[in-house]
């Protein structure tokens, strides 16, 4: 009796609809809930859309084993560089009080006010809004639980990428 393994373009679709389901979450969060999201969650956000849509891209073209190598790998890079925002935030939500950075003025302002190049550096850095712990789930933090997310995105791209049984269908 052979088990027979997910081919890579269900796994892709399964870690595209994933993707769609956490961004939804936070959608949720923000617009149902009302947590306004800080800068590095919503740079979070854009690591998750990115690898979702590499997925999604991957799985539509159904390359060969050198493609699929590919997209997995652009996939996980997206991982680690939503892990890396995550971690800063989880990092700043761990800062004793008196050494949390000054919160910053809203997007908004920054976005009318502020060429995008700062915007950006903003976004990137995180200040003490992104220190705020708003939610919480299992004693998980958003950002905690964003890092779980993308490591188990992160690990699901190595397996597509060294799986010796990815041939396209």
């Amino acid at each position: 009796m052979t088990i027979s393994l997910p081919v890579n373009r269900m796994i892709n679709l399964a870690m595209f609809l994933v993707t769609v389901i956490t961004i939804g979450i936070v959608l949720y969060m923000e617009h149902v809930l009302l947590m306004s999201p800080c800068g590095l969650c919503i740079t979070q956000r854009v690591f998750v859309i990115l690898c979702g849509l590499t997925c999604l891209v991957s799985a539509l073209h159904n390359p060969g084993t050198q493609g699929q190598k590919l997209y997995a790998f652009g996939a996980a890079s997206m991982c680690i560089f939503g892990s890396y925002f995550a971690g800063r935030q989880i990092w700043l939500q761990h800062l004793p009080e008196d050494q949390v950075p000054a919160c910053g003025p809203g997007l908004g302002y920054l976005y009318e006010n502020f060429p995008f190049i700062e915007v950006l550096n903003f976004l990137l850095k995180g200040d003490g809004n992104c220190a705020e712990v708003q939610y919480r789930l299992l004693g998980l933090s958003i950002p905690e639980m964003s890092m779980l997310a993308f490591v188990a995105l992160f690990c699901t791209c190595l397996y597509v990428a060294f799986r010796h049984t990815a041939q396209p269908v």
